[in-house]
C-alpha cells in the first residue's frame, strides 16, 4: 500500500481525498496556488506545497510543478481528482517516468477514451451502443454534408477533443450546416488546440444518464448503478440523481452489461463512469467516457455505502475488486451549490463569505471546502459545496434536499441555493419529467421582498 499521496488538485475533492487517506492511515500531501493558501485542503493535508501563482496553468496545470512537490516529499502516488490533470495522458506517463503510481487511467487508456471519435470507434467494437453518425474525424465540409444526409436531420457537430459543451452544435436543415461546421471548428481550436469534428445523430429528448464502473489490473470489471444528470445547463450538470426516476430493472440490466462491457474490452483500471443518452423510448447510446472520479460520486457511495476513492486507491495498489455489480438501495440527490447569482444568468459571484451556516442531520452529507471568512477566489471553477440527500425513497430524498437548502446559509456572496430550493419545488422535477432540455424553460421566480 502507498505510504504517501500527493493530491494534485484543489477544493472539495482535495478535502474528499485527503479524509479518505487518513481513514486508511496514508500520508497525504496537498498542493496549492497562492490563491488557495486559506483553503482547508492545505490545512488539513499533512503536508502542504505552494505550487505556483493564482493561474491555473502557472500552478494545478503546471506538470512539473506537481512532479516536484511529489518527490521533495517523497509522494509515491498522485491522485488527480476530477478537471485539471485528471484526464491528461502527458501526466499520466510522466508520472510512470518518475515512478509515482497515477491514482488514475494509464497513458494509453485516456487517449484511447479521452478522444470522443477514438472512444466511439473502439465501443462500437466492443459492441456498445452508439449514436448514429461519422466513423471517426470528418476531413473536410465535404464530407460533413454526406455524412449529414446519410445520418439524417436534426444532426449534433461535436469537437472530438471537446467538453463543458464546447465545440457542439445542434443543425436542424442543411442550409444552416456550414455556419454551425465553421464556428464549431473556431470554438474547439480556440478552446483545445485542436479543431477536430465528427457528428452525430441529435437524440431529441434526451436524457444523461451515466453508469459508475470500476475495474482492476486483472481486466475484471463491475457496475455501481446509475445517476440521473440530465438537469445541466449550458452542458455543466446542476444537480444529479440516483437512482434514475427513468430507470427501469431492466433498463439498469442492459445499461450496466453495456457499461462493464466496454470496461473489459479496454481492459480499465481504476473508476470511470460510462455516460449514455437516453432517449424518450428507453434505448440508450453511447455518449463518452470519463476516465477519472466525477463530481457526483457521492450519490453513488451514500446508496450502495461504497467509498469509490478507497476503492481508487486499493486498485492503483493491485488490490482485485470482487466483481459484483451493486443496486441502489436508497434514494440519493446531489445539488452542486455554486458562487453565482441565478437570478442575474448565473454570474459568478466570487469573494468572502462572511458567515457560513451548513445543514445537518439525519441523511444530509455536505463535501465542501470553504468556511466563514474564507475567500473564493475568481481563478477557479464556481463550485463551493456538494449538498446531498439521501433517504428511502425519492420523495423524502427531494423534502429532505429542501430542508437542508432552507438551512444553508451563505453571506457575503450571491449562491445558486435559492434555484436548488425553487427545482425542488418543480412539478416537472417532482415528478421525475425531465431531460436535457429542462433549462431552457426554467425561470426563477422573483425574489420575495
Amino acid at each position: 500500500m502507498f505510504k504517501k499521496i500527493l493530491i494534485a488538485n484543489r477544493g472539495e475533492i482535495a478535502m474528499r481525498v485527503i479524509r479518505t487517506c487518513k481513514e486508511m492511515g496514508i500520508k497525504s500531501v496537498a498542493v496549492y496556488s497562492t490563491a488557495d493558501a486559506e483553503s482547508l485542503h492545505v490545512r488539513f493535508a499533512d503536508e502542504a506545497v505552494c505550487i505556483g501563482p493564482a493561474p491555473s496553468s502557472e500552478s494545478y496545470l503546471k506538470m512539473s510543478n506537481i512532479i516536484a512537490a511529489a518527490e521533495i516529499t517523497n509522494a509515491d502516488a498522485i491522485h488527480p481528482g476530477y478537471g485539471f490533470l485528471s484526464e491528461n495522458a502527458k501526466f499520466s506517463k510522466i508520472c510512470e517516468e518518475h515512478e509515482i503510481k497515477f491514482i488514475g487511467a494509464s497513458a494509453e487508456m485516456i487517449d484511447r477514451m479521452g478522444d470522443k471519435a477514438s472512444a466511439k470507434s473502439t465501443m462500437i467494437q466492443a459492441g456498445v451502443p452508439c449514436v448514429p453518425g461519422s466513423e471517426g474525424i470528418i476531413p473536410d465540409f465535404k464530407t460533413c454534408i454526406k455524412v449529414a444526409r446519410e445520418t439524417g436531420y436534426p444532426v449534433m457537430l461535436k469537437a472530438s477533443a471537446g467538453g463543458g459543451g464546447k465545440g457542439m452544435r445542434a443543425v436542424w436543415k442543411e442550409e444552416d450546416l456550414q455556419n454551425a461546421w465553421e464556428s464549431a471548428r473556431q470554438e474547439s481550436k480556440a478552446a483545445f488546440g485542436n479543431d477536430d469534428m465528427y457528428m452525430e445523430k441529435l437524440i431529441e429528448e434526451p436524457r444523461h444518464i451515466e453508469i459508475q464502473i470500476v475495474g482492476d489490473s486483472n481486466g475484471r470489471a463491475c457496475h455501481l448503478s446509475e445517476r440521473d444528470c440530465s438537469v445541466q445547463r449550458r452542458h455543466q450538470k446542476l444537480t444529479e440523481e440516483t437512482p434514475s426516476p427513468f430507470m427501469t430493472d431492466e433498463l439498469r440490466e442492459k445499461m450496466g452489461e453495456a457499461a462493464v462491457k466496454a470496461a473489459e474490452y479496454i481492459k480499465y483500471e481504476g473508476a470511470g463512469t460510462v455516460e449514455f443518452l437516453v432517449d424518450k423510448h428507453r434505448n440508450f447510446y453511447f455518449m463518452e467516457m470519463n476516465t477519472r472520479i466525477q463530481v457526483e460520486h457521492p450519490i453513488t457511495e451514500q446508496v450502495v455505502d461504497y467509498d469509490l476513492i478507497r476503492e481508487q486507491i486499493l486498485v492503483a495498489a493491485g488490490v482485485p475488486i470482487s466483481g459484483k455489480n451493486y443496486i441502489p438501495q436508497l434514494h440519493s440527490i446531489e445539488c452542486r451549490i455554486n458562487a453565482e447569482d441565478p437570478y442575474k444568468d448565473f454570474r459568478p459571484s466570487p469573494g468572502k463569505i462572511t458567515n457560513l451556516h451548513l445543514p445537518g442531520g439525519h441523511g444530509v452529507r455536505v463535501d465542501t471546502h470553504v468556511y466563514s471568512g474564507y475567500t473564493i477566489p475568481p481563478n477557479y471553477d464556481s463550485m463551493i459545496a456538494k449538498l446531498i440527500t439521501t433517504a428511502q425513497t425519492r420523495e423524502e430524498a427531494i423534502n429532505k434536499m429542501k430542508r437542508a437548502l432552507d438551512e444553508f446559509v451563505v453571506e457575503g456572496i450571491k449562491t445558486t441555493v435559492p434555484f436548488h430550493r425553487q427545482l425542488m419545488d418543480h412539478p416537472d422535477y417532482v415528478s421525475g419529467n425531465y431531460t436535457t432540455k429542462f433549462m431552457e424553460d426554467f425561470e426563477m421566480a422573483e425574489l420575495e421582498d
